[in-house]
C-alpha cells in the first residue's frame, strides 16, 4: 500500500521530474510576453494569447501539441490550412480606410519604398545560409504586419513559425521606439518642420468600389500566389465600402477577427516549445527581423526625402516612415514626431496614405516573392 502510495504520489510530481532548462526559460519569456501586453500594453490582444499559449506548450506531459491535444488541434485547423490569418486579412480590410492613399497617389510610392528593406533582409539571409523560403519568412518580417509574416512561414517555413510570429508583433509593438531615433537621423530640423496642406479632394464611392476590385485583379495576375492575401484583404474593403453588407462588415471587423485572433495567438505561442524555440537560428533571425524594420523606415523615410526635393519643400519627409505596414501605429508615430518640431505640423492623414499603401504594399511584396520562388521551380 505505501509503495502504491509513494508511486501515486511521485506521479504528481512528474511534471516537475521532467521540466527542463529550456522549458523554464520559455515559461518566463511567455511571462514576459503577458507583462508587455497587460502591463505595457504592448499588442495586447496577440502578446497575451501567444504568451500564455508559450506556457502551456512548455508545461512536460501536457502533451497539447501531441496528436489530438488541445492546441495541436487548433493549430492544425487554422494555421495549417492558412484559415487564421486569412480570416485577420477580412477583417482588417473591413476596418481600413484606402481615401488617403486615393487623395494622395503618390504615397504609393512611400507604401513601395517602406517595403525595401523586405529584400535587402532576403539577401541578407540568403548570405548567411538561409534557404530561399526561410528567407522570405525571415524577410516578411520587415513588413510589420503579422498576418502576412504568419501565413508565408506556416506555409513554407512552419519551423520558423514561433521565432517570425513573434518578432513580427514584439517589433510591431516597438514600432514607437524603433521608428523615431531613424527618422531624426534621416531628416534635417528644416525638413522634419514642414507642413502639408491638406489634399482637399473628395473620392467618390464608385472610385472606393472600384479600387479593391481592381488592385485584386492586378496583383492576382501580377503575382497569383499571393492572391489568397490580396483578395481577402480587397474582400474585406469591398464590404465595407459598399455598405450593403454591413452586417458582414461588422462581424469580419469585430466579432471573427477577435475570435480568430486569441486562436491564432495561442497557435503560435504553441509553437514556442524550448527544445525548439531556443537555438542560435532563432536569435539570428529576430536580429533579421530587426534589421528589416529598420531598413524598411529608412527607405521610406529616404525616398520622402526624394519627394521633399522634387515637390520644392511641400512634401515631410517623416510621412516616408508610415510606408511600413504597422497600420495606424506609424501614421500615430509620424503625427507625433511631426509636432515635436512644429505644434502646426497636423500629418497624421498624409502618413495614414502612406501607411494604408504599406499595408498593400506588403501583402504584394509577399506575393511577387512567392511568385519568383515559384517560377524558379522552389516552391
Amino acid at each position: 500500500m505505501l509503495e502504491a502510495f509513494a508511486n501515486g504520489f511521485s506521479g504528481l510530481l512528474a511534471g516537475f521530474m521532467h521540466l527542463q532548462i529550456s522549458n523554464v526559460v520559455m515559461i518566463i519569456v511567455g511571462c514576459v510576453l503577458l507583462y508587455l501586453g497587460i502591463k505595457k500594453d504592448f499588442e495586447p490582444l496577440l502578446l497575451v494569447p501567444i504568451g500564455f499559449g508559450c506556457i502551456l506548450v512548455n508545461i512536460p506531459l501536457a502533451n497539447l501539441m501531441e496528436p489530438h491535444g488541445f492546441l495541436r488541434t487548433i493549430y492544425d485547423a487554422g494555421i495549417m490550412t492558412e484559415l487564421f490569418p486569412l480570416l485577420i486579412f477580412v477583417g482588417i480590410g473591413a476596418m481600413t480606410d484606402f481615401s488617403p492613399v486615393l487623395e494622395n497617389p503618390v504615397t504609393f510610392l512611400l507604401g513601395a519604398a517602406g517595403q525595401s528593406g523586405i529584400f535587402l533582409t532576403l539577401a541578407l539571409a540568403l548570405a548567411l545560409g538561409f534557404n530561399e523560403l526561410d528567407a522570405v519568412a525571415i524577410g516578411v518580417i520587415g513588413a510589420c504586419d503579422g498576418p502576412t509574416a504568419i501565413y508565408v512561414t506556416a506555409k513554407y517555413a512552419p519551423h520558423l513559425l514561433g521565432a517570425v510570429s513573434v518578432a513580427a508583433y514584439s517589433y510591431m509593438s516597438l514600432v514607437p521606439v524603433i521608428q523615431p531615433p531613424i527618422m531624426r537621423a534621416l531628416t534635417t530640423e528644416k525638413e522634419r518642420t514642414v507642413v502639408m496642406r491638406a489634399t482637399r479632394k473628395s473620392v467618390s464611392k464608385t472610385t472606393r468600389l472600384l479600387f479593391p476590385l481592381v488592385i485584386t485583379i492586378l496583383g492576382g495576375l501580377i503575382a497569383p500566389m499571393g492572391l489568397p492575401l490580396l483578395g481577402t484583404i480587397m474582400l474585406g474593403n469591398l464590404m465595407r465600402e459598399s455598405g450593403a453588407v454591413e452586417r458582414l462588415t461588422k462581424a469580419s471587423a469585430n466579432e471573427i477577427a477577435n475570435v480568430v485572433t486569441l486562436l491564432l495567438g495561442i497557435s503560435i505561442g504553441a509553437t514556442m516549445d524550448g527544445k525548439i524555440f531556443l537555438q542560435t537560428q532563432t536569435l539570428i533571425v529576430l536580429a533579421l527581423g530587426f534589421i528589416a524594420i529598420c531598413l524598411d523606415t529608412a527607405c521610406g523615410v529616404l525616398l520622402g526625402k526624394v519627394l521633399y526635393v522634387t515637390s520644392k519643400g511641400k512634401i515631410n519627409p517623416l510621412i516616408g516612415a508610415a510606408g511600413i505596414s504597422a497600420f495606424p501605429m506609424s501614421a500615430r508615430v509620424v503625427m507625433k514626431e511631426g509636432q515635436k518640431y512644429n505644434k502646426k505640423n497636423y500629418l497624421l492623414m498624409h502618413a495614414m496614405g502612406a501607411n494604408a499603401a504599406g499595408q498593400i504594399g506588403s501583402v504584394i511584396a509577399a506575393a511577387v516573392m512567392l511568385s519568383v520562388l515559384k517560377g524558379m521551380g522552389i516552391i
